[in-house]
């Protein structure tokens, strides 16, 4: 199977992309309302966006709307638009979203904030692409494919009575999931040269003024720290700090100090987590065993950080040299380091 890495705006060559691409692929060829589900900054709306410009549409608008980023009273006009004197400050006949996505398409982003109200005026118009302006009687139809977004459970939402359920299978014809950045972390070196890419041109050298003349290296222990960090802020996250060593880089090289306290933070929680966090099985688990292995690991860890000396390991781990020898010997250690480069 192609192996693809871009795919409009897109950015990926995971498996989960690989899903994503073949999925936007066969649903631009429909016309079906879409709902596209995910964590805040995973990109729904480029795949809303993806999905216009491979469909039947593309040569008509796409219209996006952000239901939560405006009031309840403003929003039903940005929707349906409003005529002429329908609330004060209405001094002319105002189109909304709807009428100018007209043969085109709308996306609904974060539509699991629509109002109670609005959302049953929205499940007409995904029924019969009709509806009346604010202040109007004149029923006014459009030709519109309209896709919706969110990073909540719309179904959760449903049964707990927070969305409307009959607007929520409406709305849910072909799900489309798009997964975090932290489950696709193949990604992260595509996305980091492809973002650096950008911004070089976008941000040339102050010293030259010409475009394409700049690097920015990103060295190995930083990008270790970046493929370990979980991106709670996914996609856009890796974006902005991306952004930020372009603007702010003199020496064309990005270390693991350059990186924000939070990179660092996190490898020692998953240090610590990996320590502490075992399985039990129904059956039980033989704890001494358990406890003597993690004793064993930090044993050798010490010997190779204090490049084989006994006495330094032993004060690494808090122990006298007398003990610490003592366990070196019982665990059958001593003679397996001593035969090891690091002794």
């Amino acid at each position: 199977m192609e192996i693809k890495t871009h795919f409009d705006k897109l950015i990926g060559k995971s498996a989960q992309m690989q899903r994503l691409y073949n999925m936007i692929s066969k649903v631009s060829r429909a016309d079906s309302t879409v709902l596209i589900t995910g964590e805040s900054g995973t990109g729904k709306e480029l795949v809303a966006q993806a999905i216009h410009k491979n469909s039947a549409r593309a040569e008509n608008p796409f219209i996006p709307l952000n239901c939560g980023a405006i009031p309840k009273d403003l929003l039903e006009s940005e929707l349906f638009g409003h005529e002429k004197g329908a609330f004060t400050g209405a001094i002319n006949t105002r189109k909304g979203r709807f009428e100018l996505a007209d043969k085109g398409t709308i996306l609904l982003d974060e539509i699991g904030e629509l109002h109670p109200s609005l959302q049953v005026k929205l499940l007409r118009v995904l029924q019969e692409r009709e509806f009346e302006r604010v202040g109007g009687t004149r029923t006014v139809k459009v030709d519109i494919r309209i896709l919706a977004a969110t990073n909540k459970d719309l179904g959760v939402a449903a049964k707990n009575g927070n969305f409307r359920e009959d607007l929520y299978y409406r709305l849910n014809v072909i799900p489309i999931h798009i997964s975090p950045l932290r489950e696709r972390k193949d990604d992260i070196p595509l996305l980091i040269e492809h973002f650096i890419n950008r911004f070089i041109g976008k941000f040339p050298d102050s010293q030259d003024g010409k475009e394409g003349q700049r690097t920015l290296n990103i060295l190995p222990e930083a990008i270790d720290l970046m493929l370990n960090y979980q991106w709670p802020g996914n996609v856009r996250e890796l974006e902005t700090l991306i952004e930020r060593f372009v603007i702010l880089d003199e020496t064309g090289t990005i270390t693991q100090e350059d990186l924000p306290p939070r990179f660092s933070d996190a490898r020692q929680k998953a240090e610590f987590s990996g320590v502490l966090q075992y399985q039990m099985s129904p059956e039980g688990i033989d704890l001494q065993t358990h406890l003597d292995d993690i004793e064993t690991s930090f044993i050798i860890q010490a010997m190779e950080i204090s490049g084989g000396v006994k006495s330094k390991a032993a004060a690494l781990l808090g122990l006298n040299r007398t003990t610490f020898l003592e366990k070196l010997k019982k665990k059958g250690l001593d003679a397996k380091l001593n035969e090891s480069p690091i002794t």
